[in-house]
């Protein structure tokens, strides 16, 4: 069994910022593989299901960010699991907008709610990193994450949270680059090989006919040599 825990801020004015994607890509997976429906447990919302053949609980912890390892370490306690069966889905300032790394175990590199699970099971579980982009400064940073995301972004946030879904089952088996690859044609799908972006398709030349031969042209009379006394003779026989 694995335990896939979605970090943000509970309440619909956090939702669509970007801190709080790990939400997002947990409600895509949730609906998109018929969990059921979430439900108030161990300081946040829980829904079940199936993937990769194994059950699977999803958690969304309830307490903001800072407080994330409360829910988690209730969670893992219940179910009798252990750190590595966590995996951790988050926003990531490194990383570029539409960008996803895995990573298992290391450090919290500053993020908050990564910080508050440390505290409370220990560095030995797997992340989603879920690239968001930089604002370009580090006092920018808290004001940037959790302001939502706008329209624009929808062109690379709608593909890249079904593409997570989409490899969530090879993500739960362990198979890691089937699910990078999941992720990476539904955001950047490959262009065919057959024509390049706005080249037509020219139609085949027509065969001219041959054109027909001239005509030749009728003999002409061959001179006749007969003297006018034979020609006179010949018209009497």
């Amino acid at each position: 069994m694995k335990l896939l825990v979605g970090l943000g801020n509970p309440g619909a004015k956090y939702a669509r910022n970007r801190h709080n994607v790990g939400f997002m890509a947990l409600d895509r997976i949730a609906a998109d593989h018929g969990f059921t429906p979430w439900r108030g447990k161990f300081d946040g919302q829980v829904a079940e299901g199936r993937l990769g053949g194994d059950k699977v609980i999803a958690l969304k912890p309830e307490t903001f960010m800072n407080l994330s390892g409360n829910a988690v370490a209730k969670a893992l306690r219940f179910y009798k699991l252990d750190a590595p069966d966590v995996i951790v889905f988050h926003d990531e300032i490194d990383l570029a907008p539409g960008k996803i790394r895995i990573k298992d175990g290391g450090g919290h590199a500053g993020h908050n709610g990564l910080r508050s699970i440390h505290q409370h099971i220990g560095p030995h579980y797997s992340r989603v990193r879920i690239g968001v982009g930089h604002p370009g400064h580090k006092d920018r940073v808290a004001g940037y994450v959790l302001h939502d995301f706008s329209r624009a972004e929808d062109d690379w946030l709608e593909p890249l949270l079904e593409g997570i879904s989409k490899g969530a089952d090879d993500l739960v088996r362990g198979d890691s680059a089937r699910f990078l690859n999941a992720v990476a044609l539904l955001v950047s799908p490959p262009r065919s090989s057959a024509t390049r972006p706005g080249a037509s398709a020219k139609p085949a030349p027509k065969s001219k006919a041959a054109p027909a031969p001239d005509r030749a042209p009728d003999p002409e009379p061959d001179p006749d040599a007969r003297s006018p006394l034979q020609r006179l003779a010949d018209k009497f026989r």
